[in-house]
């Protein structure tokens, strides 16, 4: 087989870990010098892809797509493929991401990617479903010939949620053998339906961690765990957040996915901006290298809620907690300022986003970092870009926030440029996409059938969830200034998962009831018996719940 291509070798955004496998960076999660493993280098696509990649499924595209990133001597391409179709076998959309047209005013289209069709209803089913396949078949392959009881590797996932990870985590690694899932969510800070999915799954191996704290909170001890050397020492740690490399590159697929589709349903190779509502990064952090591999994106927009610190970043070059350099976030409900934590983050209508701290952008921040190092050969460039973050990122720790400068700035808004939407606002465009009739040129284009009803939909009319139409409402402002390009935004998760903001904003449409668009899979969750721990917001009190479950659970296989 030939050797490892450099965009299947991994290096830390920090400078401190070169040259690893793929297998290594999946089950590690985390580099050992606390930075993100990202390729050596972005791979570019294979010549006549518009045509040899035009008409795959979701599966052989997302085939093709890992390929480029994984090693054959390390995956085969049989069992990879295999992989892949097991993923999403679990999806109810035949499409796993269709792409549906509604009306963004003045006769534009405004093209909405569905995301939320796999087991949990969010968009993170199409990463972790991946990936909880990948941990059992690397461990599968470990601890071939091994009985129980014998030296078995066992891993031990930690993740962080404000919401959607958490439960899609769960879905993706329940019931998996030698695994330990432990899951840390906001104690009372994501939805009921959230809390629900994750805590009604009893499996033997899933551990749930209410935190007295913030999402951020979470994410610290999750950090603060990898970096303890004796935590280490007695556990195989692996991450299940999107600090892990497989979730940035399970989800580059469907926006290969989406324009095709696109181009199938216009009839013609489309210029698109993509706009994605975000908080952590890691889904527009996708569409950042689905562009640099060659996909003719003319821009990615940046959606936030009133969790700002990622607009502020493209509005003033400077990266920070507190809004010291740009005007403080605009929007939200009154009580939300109540409401917020200390150190900033404000609790909004759209949970899943309610974020400080971006995890992923540090891995923007390397290739900013690289495009625009003076050094003269990628060895110097990349250990440039190395020192440069590690230096920003010891700044936001110490002093809450760095400045990137001009050239770096520059640089971001080439490909980016970025929205802030209020409560208010998003209230507003779910009423607004709600009131307008879906377009008919849903039923078929180009000889293509659309999707099935997906529950989003009442008497002929779409119902976003909150994070989607934050998306939404970030596109029509950009629809109204950039008039010749094509609009995708990026549909996050089932509005069942959010039924407050839902209800709050449709509650006076005669005829509605939330009852029409609740999954029968959501139907009695709330009284299903629940498995959760109380935890202080301690990394240490973490460590014991981890010690003790783990403990009792190799206890068994004995």
């Amino acid at each position: 087989m030939a050797p490892p291509t450099p965009s299947q070798r991994y290096l830390s955004t920090r400078g401190g870990s070169y040259d690893f496998s793929f297998e290594s960076v999946v089950l590690k999660g985390l580099a050992s010098d606390g930075g993100l493993f990202i390729p050596e280098e972005i791979p570019t696509l294979p010549q006549n892809w518009q045509t040899t990649w035009r008409d795959l499924s979701f599966q052989d595209l997302a085939l093709e797509v890992f390929s480029l990133y994984i090693a054959e001597d390390e995956l085969p391409r049989d069992d990879l493929k295999e992989m892949v179709e097991r993923s999403y076998g679990t999806f109810r959309a035949k499409d796993i991401t269709p792409l549906k047209r509604l009306n963004g005013g003045d006769g534009k289209e405004l093209w909405l990617l569905e995301l939320f069709h796999g087991p949990t209803f969010a968009f993170k089913d199409v990463a972790l479903q991946f990936v909880g396949n990948l941990f059992e078949y690397f461990l599968v392959r470990r601890n071939k010939g091994k009985k129980e009881g014998e030296e078995r590797e066992h891993l031990t996932v930690i993740g962080a949620t404000s919401g959607d990870t958490g439960s899609a985590a769960i879905y993706g690694l329940r019931g998996k053998k030698d695994v330990s899932v432990f899951i840390m969510h906001p104690k009372e800070k994501v939805s009921p339906i959230q809390e629900a999915q994750m805590t009604t799954v009893l499996d033997k191996n899933v551990h749930n961690l209410a935190v007295k704290g913030t999402f951020d909170d979470c994410q610290d001890i999750v950090k603060a765990l990898f970096a303890d050397p004796d935590t280490n020492a007695q556990f195989k740690l692996a991450a299940v957040n999107s600090i892990n490399w497989a979730r940035i590159l399970a989800q580059i697929t469907y926006y290969f996915h989406s324009y095709f589709a696109l181009l199938r349903k216009t009839g013609s190779e489309p210029q698109v901006r993509f706009v994605v509502p975000t908080g952590n990064f890691g889904d527009i952090l996708a569409g950042f290298f689905a562009t640099r591999m060659g996909l003719p994106t003319e821009k990615l927009v940046v959606a936030t809620n009133a969790n700002d610190i990622l607009h502020r970043f493209w509005k003033t070059g400077y990266y920070e907690k507190q809004p010291v350099h740009g005007r403080e976030a605009e929007g939200g409900l009154e009580k939300d300022g109540v409401k917020a934590h200390e150190e900033g983050v404000k609790e909004t209508l759209s949970p899943a986003m309610d974020i400080l701290v971006s995890s992923n952008f540090e891995r923007l921040l390397w290739f900013l970092a690289f495009d625009t190092s003076t050094a003269q050969d990628a060895k110097d460039r990349r250990e440039d870009a190395g020192a440069k973050v590690k230096g920003w990122l010891n700044q936001l720790k110490s002093q809450g926030g760095f400045g990137v400068g001009k050239e770096v700035l520059e640089k971001a808004k080439a490909l980016f440029e970025s929205e802030r939407v209020s409560d208010e606002q998003t209230i507003e465009t779910i009423k607004s996409i709600h009131s307008q009739q879906l377009p008919q040129a849903n039923g078929t284009t180009n000889g293509h059938a659309a999707p099935a009803t997906t529950g989003t939909e009442h008497d002929g009319h779409y119902i976003l969830d909150p994070h989607s139409a934050i998306g939404v409402a970030a596109t029509l402002r950009s629809i109204k200034s950039n008039p010749g390009v094509e609009h995708v935004a990026l549909a996050t998760a089932h509005p069942a998962k959010f039924s407050h903001a839902v209800e709050l904003a449709l509650k006076d449409v005669e005829g509605f009831s939330f009852e029409t668009v609740l999954p029968e899979q959501f139907q009695g969750m709330l009284e299903m018996e629940k498995r959760v721990t109380g935890v202080d917001n301690d990394w240490k009190s973490v460590r014991e719940v981890i010690v003790k479950e783990v403990e009792e659970e190799l206890k068994e296989k004995r």
